[in-house]
């Protein structure tokens, strides 16, 4: 992850005003804290948190410890400074230490998988996910979906463009896709891997996650489609990520801190 980590620093502020965004504010955000559920108590870490906008609500909903994680110094600039302003009591680290091996509840992973580069990068991610949990602790993951739509102009309404660099073969593991901002005037872009079902689900086999779910994203405080913006009626259709959830087998933490 740390190899990527320096595309990401000229957008913490892009990346902070994407939570107002219909996608994130009505699908993306509702649907990863629903999966996650009841925090009251809990120790999560946000590995990759960016600017820290989803480890502030996951401390407002009461967890008892979040600690965001994420390599990019001007992600990670933003996040302190914000928690900082609101006396918010959380913490923000740009490297994981070995005394934080199996010290989670839950480890949060909002697009971290696509960005491994190759297959290596992405069991070692997972093996470091893994190692931060607790026996028996979640993982929840959101994910570039297996099935995607291609065509780089189909989410555009929702502030973004996938330009995929061989469209005719786009849902091949470790295929590269440049993902172009291009609401409210954003320019600019970062690069993302695409990496079938077949591949998470072994990456996180390996690293000893066990009772895999795929959930589909969908608008949790909505009842009926129509309610929502426009531009998501299409999108919930052909959504572009997904997320995976796991649990860590019990015995395993040991054997992989």
């Amino acid at each position: 992850m740390s190899d990527n980590a320096a595309q990401f620093d000229e957008f913490a502020s892009l990346h902070e005003n994407m939570a107002q965004w219909p996608l994130r504010k009505y699908i993306e955000v509702p649907s990863v804290l629903e999966a996650i559920g009841d925090v009251d108590g809990l120790s999560i870490l946000d590995f990759g948190c960016g600017t820290g906008a989803i480890s502030r609500m996951l401390k407002q909903r009461g967890a008892r410890c979040v600690v965001g994680y994420d390599p990019a110094p001007g992600m990670l600039n933003y996040a302190r400074r914000r928690a900082e302003k609101e006396a918010s009591d959380l913490s923000f680290i740009a490297h994981l230490s070995a005394s934080m091996t199996a010290q989670f509840d839950v480890v949060l992973a909002s697009y971290v998988l696509p960005y491994a580069a190759n297959k290596t990068e992405l069991d070692s991610m997972c093996g470091e996910m893994a190692g931060l949990l607790r026996p028996g602790g979640r993982l929840v993951s959101l994910s570039t979906h297996p099935s995607y739509n291609p065509h780089s102009n189909h989410y555009e309404a929702c502030g973004f463009r996938l330009v995929v660099d061989d469209p005719e073969n786009p849902y091949l593991a470790g295929r590269r896709i440049r993902i172009e901002f291009c609401k409210d005037g954003e320019q600019g872009g970062v690069f993302a891997w695409h990496w079938p079902a077949r591949s998470l689900e072994s990456a996180l086999g390996q690293a000893g996650f066990r009772s895999l779910k795929w959930r589909e994203l969908g608008a949790p405080a909505y009842s009926h489609i129509e309610q929502l913006p426009k531009e998501l009626h299409a999108y919930l259709e052909s959504p572009h990520a997904i997320i995976i959830e796991g649990v860590l087998a019990r015995g395993h933490a040991e054997q992989n801190p």
